[in-house]
C-alpha cells in the first residue's frame, strides 16, 4: 500500500475513536442508582401528626442543618429523607413527645446548572425525571457551535466529584452540572 493509503487509515482510524462517546464510568452510573441523599438547597416539608407548630417547611441551609422547634438544629445533610424522618422522631421521643409520627417530603430540590454552549447558560430548578436533553431545551437550547450529540456531566457524590460524557437521555439529578461543548467541524 501507499504511503497515502496508510496515512487515510490512520486519520479515519483517529476520527473513529473521537467520534464515539465515551461510557458512563461505573461510579457515575452508581452515583444515580443510590437513594437520594439531602444537600444544600433542597427545601423540607416536615409534618408532626398533631403538632401543628412543628410542622412547617424546611430549608436545608448553608451549613447542611435545618432549625426546627424542639429540636433545635438538625443535620440533615447526606442523609436520606427517611433518614432524617427516624433521626426527628427519636429526638422528639427523648423529652418532648410520647410517640411522635413525622413524615419528611422533598418540597423542592436545589437547582441544577448548565454552561456551555446553550442560549441561556444558568441555574434552574429541578424537575423530577429530567434529562440531559431536558436540561438544555430549559437553558433555549442549543448554540449554533454546540455539540449536540452528548454532554459532560459533573455530579457530587459524598465527598468525591465525577465527571463524564453522556448522551442527551442520560438522567439528571438536583445539583448536577452539565456542560454543553463546542464542536470541532
Amino acid at each position: 500500500m501507499s504511503r497515502f493509503t496508510w496515512t487515510a487509515i490512520a486519520l479515519a482510524a483517529a476520527l473513529a475513536g473521537c467520534a464515539a462517546p465515551r461510557a458512563v464510568p461505573p461510579p457515575l452510573a452508581a452515583a444515580f442508582d443510590e437513594p437520594y441523599v439531602l444537600a444544600t438547597g433542597d427545601r423540607l416539608r416536615i409534618s408532626v401528626f398533631g403538632q401543628p407548630n412543628l410542622s412547617n417547611s424546611y430549608t436545608v441551609e448553608p451549613d447542611g442543618r435545618i432549625a426546627m422547634p424542639l429540636v433545635g438544629r438538625y443535620e440533615v445533610v447526606n442523609k436520606t429523607p427517611d433518614q432524617v424522618r427516624t433521626g426527628l422522631e427519636a429526638k422528639l421521643k427523648g423529652g418532648f413527645l410520647r410517640d411522635p409520627n413525622v413524615s419528611v417530603e422533598i418540597e423542592g430540590y436545589r437547582p441544577f446548572y448548565i454552561l456551555g454552549e446553550v442560549n441561556s447558560a444558568g441555574q434552574f430548578p429541578y424537575v423530577v425525571g429530567m434529562t440531559a436533553q431536558n436540561a438544555v431545551a430549559i437553558a433555549s437550547g442549543f448554540s449554533p457551535r454546540a455539540q449536540k450529540d452528548r454532554v459532560e456531566l459533573t455530579r457530587r457524590h459524598g465527598d468525591r466529584i465525577y465527571k463524564s460524557e453522556v448522551p442527551l437521555t442520560y438522567p439528571v439529578r438536583p445539583g448536577d452540572t452539565i456542560t454543553v461543548q463546542e464542536r470541532w467541524f
